[in-house]
């Protein structure tokens, strides 16, 4: 298929810029696939649908503060890093984007404050670079000191204290993410063990979510996309709950793409470039909770591939229509 069969029409000003003041008043458009038709709710109102025997799914990644902004040990220009995913076992060599990278040759060290230094080690395939930091005997400690949240380039602010906390799920534990698992952010603890009330259980997995997710593509058709990989882990008795569910609702596209891995392959752990678009043959998921997607972009393919695509465009020109708020900030859609 062509990509550009996954556009449409998106007014600027209903890309979410900061989150609601509490976290599970998002709207919730509801997408019926079986009778093709949508339902505007509330999020507060997602227990409703939840039956005895469901399973949710729920990536537990979390964020950390990847960006970082520092100086050439040669010169006062500023440089900022913003780290992608460890390279090393001891979590301090990283591919990472340096800008302005031309100005920032293999050998050069980036200062940082709290004395915090990276040397660039080499080139990537993508124009990344490999960096790696030293002298710091927790890099992470380090980074919640210095770093900034890594919101996404549509948000046109800089970070605040406060997306700390809100660009982050309630759930999160595993740290790993340079991009919020979205669908997540909805979700308070009330909310989950109201679900879990009405008999579902709650099964954690993790995928260390990547830019590659959310990069723009530079191809013609899905036949031609290629995912960066991305880490995932499913520990036994979370398969045991999923496997042992009446209907498996996924939180996210990420939750989707670790689960559906694990059924593709047999295994519970590794890096995945799994790619979902219409076509796809589904073994693990029979409902899906997701935030709206960027136009032309892997995530919305995976939902046409779960609900089929014109019911989808359909369901984001409703949305459009009714003034939804899109993207990470934004409200979501629960597919049945």
């Amino acid at each position: 298929m062509r990509i550009d069969e996954f556009d449409y029409h998106l007014p600027e000003q209903l890309i979410a810029q900061e989150p609601l003041p509490e976290r599970s008043a998002s709207r919730m458009l509801v997408v019926h696939r079986a009778e093709n038709r949508c339902e505007d709710r509330a999020f507060l109102d997602f227990p409703e649908y939840i039956k005895h025997g469901d399973c949710l799914i729920l990536n537990q990644s979390k964020v950390f503060p990847s960006r970082l902004f520092g100086k050439r040990s040669s010169g006062p220009a500023i440089i900022e890093v913003f780290l992608l995913r460890a390279v090393s076992d001891d979590h301090h060599t990283w591919e990472a984007l340096v800008r302005p990278g031309r100005k920032v040759p293999v050998g050069e060290t980036i200062e940082f404050a709290e004395g915090l230094q990276a040397e660039v080690l080499s080139r990537a395939e993508h124009g990344q670079r490999i960096i790696r930091f030293h002298r710091c005997a927790d890099l992470f400690a380090a980074l919640a000191a210095i770093g900034h949240m890594p919101l996404p380039p549509y948000i046109k602010r800089a970070d605040t204290t406060a997306d700390r906390d809100r660009y982050q799920t309630v759930f999160a534990t595993n740290i790993g993410s340079v991009a919020a698992p979205t669908a997540g952010l909805h979700f308070t603890p009330e909310i989950l063990r109201e679900c879990e009330m009405r008999g579902a259980t709650i099964a954690l997995v993790t995928l260390h979510v990547g830019l590659g997710t959310f990069a723009p593509l530079h191809v013609d058709t899905t036949e031609e996309v290629q995912l960066h990989s991305e880490r995932f882990h499913i520990d036994e008795p979370a398969m045991t709950a999923i496997q042992n569910a009446s209907r498996r609702i996924a939180v996210g596209t990420t939750s989707v793409r670790a689960i559906e891995t694990a059924y593709q392959t047999g295994s519970l752990q590794g890096e995945t470039d799994i790619f979902i678009s219409p076509g796809y043959q589904f073994r693990a998921i029979d409902a899906l909770l997701t935030n709206f997607h960027l136009p032309k972009s892997t995530l919305l393919m995976l939902v046409s591939a779960f609900a089929g695509r014109e019911l989808i465009l359909r369901a984001y020109e409703h949305a459009v229509r009714e003034q939804y708020r899109f993207f990470s900030y934004g409200d979501c859609m629960l597919l049945l």
